[in-house]
């Protein structure tokens, strides 16, 4: 009983490492520079998950700012959220939903330093890719009294997962969850 006791406290040690937050670097090695390109783009293929964090690196020319979606669609710098000016700020993804950053320095945000992502909330299944948020210049109709607003239908197909971020974490999570595995089963089986 003392051996399965063992194992068991093994695997519960072992279990928090089965979700392994994920740190995305912005911009990948580029960083958060006006010279990267596509955003929305960099943000093709991830899904961001309450307890993962986004890495901002940048010179001293930029900044980084939480925005509202106005103020993002219209690169306005008059409201601006949290910011951040250490050129190496990390962002906790706490809450579930949609997060818009831009660079408030003049002509960087209509230039292209701008992100959007949504944060799905964190569970016990994989999730499948999100895509940020996308303002396409429709606007939902007016409904009559009385009758529900419809809403279209879509299928979406996740994209295949995104070769800029390894998730080299995410391995040596699941490798210590297996070596942990393996010592707890062989422990409770050496005790019979």
């Amino acid at each position: 009983m003392a051996n399965i006791a063992s194992a068991l406290l093994i695997l519960v040690l072992a279990a928090p490492a089965a979700y392994a937050a994920t740190t995305y670097t912005v911009g990948d090695s580029s960083g958060w520079s006006t010279t990267f390109g596509d955003y929305t783009t960099w943000v093709s293929g991830k899904t961001f998950t309450v307890g993962d964090s986004l890495l901002f690196k940048y010179s001293s020319t930029h900044t980084v700012a939480e925005v509202s979606k106005g103020d993002y669609d219209s690169c306005s710098t008059s409201n601006l959220g949290k910011t951040y000016t250490d050129g190496s700020s990390t962002v906790p993804l706490s809450t579930a939903g949609p997060m818009y950053f831009i660079c408030p320095t003049s002509g960087h945000c209509s230039g292209g330093m701008k992100l959007a992502i949504t944060v799905v909330a964190a569970s016990g299944t994989p999730s499948t890719p999100t895509t940020p948020p996308v303002d396409d210049g429709s606007t939902t109709p007016p409904t009559t009294s009385g009758s529900p607003p419809t809403t279209p239908s879509t299928t979406v197909t996740p994209p295949p997962p995104s070769k800029s971020n390894n998730g080299a974490t995410s391995i040596l999570y699941n490798m210590m969850l297996g070596v942990f595995l393996v010592f707890g089963t062989t422990v409770a089986l050496m005790g019979q």
